[in-house]
């Protein structure tokens, strides 16, 4: 193909990413007060009968629909957006080319659907109860709903993104910038640098910080495994170089 045929072939698929995304958006829209409704049940558990959810603007709530309906669509569309995506990849690779990047699509799907499931379901109540646990107890908590919105829905994006790491792993793997004996040996600088980012990302208390801490290790950890049981007999079998 020419690079004008590129450069059309890449504005038609821009242009279906496009309309996938606004269908999803109204889709999500029409049913954004169940899925608000979702969304807070974790925090409204977590606050039981000291508090209460508000909304402080005139506006807060149809701001924060609009934007939790775009964050929405953006996850519920991911695999058909993702798909063109693919299909616009797709003609510059060989076969077998094809046939090794075929399976990270899926793989990186499930695991974004595991790191929002992950936080929805563990991070939220835990880290909820410990932070509305701290300080003087016996007083009433007025959140903000639009604020929370906002948090949640990002918070679950991030870990959809975090949990692709052995994805990413085993990425570079196939491409040989890493193998499994410099996984091994950089696993204690990685170990540390995790527990960096989890204090710089969480309240300023040992138990959330664990919690974020533990799966990120976990996931190098399932990195490493996956690079020595699916990389490493694949290069030996291919007669790839390694690094």
């Amino acid at each position: 193909m020419a690079l004008t045929e590129h450069l059309e072939e890449l504005r038609n698929r821009i242009i279906r990413i496009l309309l996938i995304v606004i269908v999803s958006f109204f889709v999500c829209y029409g049913i954004g007060d169940d899925i608000i409704q979702i969304l807070l049940n974790p925090l409204r558990e977590a606050l039981g009968s000291d508090g209460k959810i508000v909304y402080i603007g005139l506006l807060d709530k149809v701001l924060a629909q609009f934007q939790l309906a775009f964050w929405s669509a953006i996850i519920v569309s991911s695999p058909l957006w993702f798909y063109q995506l693919w299909l616009f990849i797709k003609p510059g690779l060989y076969e077998k080319e094809v046939k090794v990047i075929r399976p990270f699509i899926l793989l990186g799907f499930l695991l974004f659907c595991s790191g929002v499931t992950f936080g929805y379901f563990l991070v939220f109540p835990f880290t909820f109860k410990t932070i509305l646990g701290f300080g003087v107890t016996n007083i009433e908590a007025t959140l903000s709903m639009r604020d929370y919105i906002v948090l949640a829905s990002k918070v679950l994006v991030f870990l959809g993104i975090l949990f692709q790491l052995p994805n990413v792993l085993l990425i570079l793997g196939f491409m040989g910038i890493v193998n499994k004996d410099l996984l091994f040996k950089s696993r204690k600088y990685v170990i540390a640098a995790f527990s960096v980012v989890a204090a710089v990302l969480t309240p300023p208390d040992v138990i959330t910080m664990m919690a974020l801490w533990i799966p990120l290790v976990v996931l190098y950890e399932i990195g490493i495994w996956l690079v020595v049981l699916i990389v490493t007999p694949y290069q030996k079998r291919q007669q790839l170089p390694t690094v």
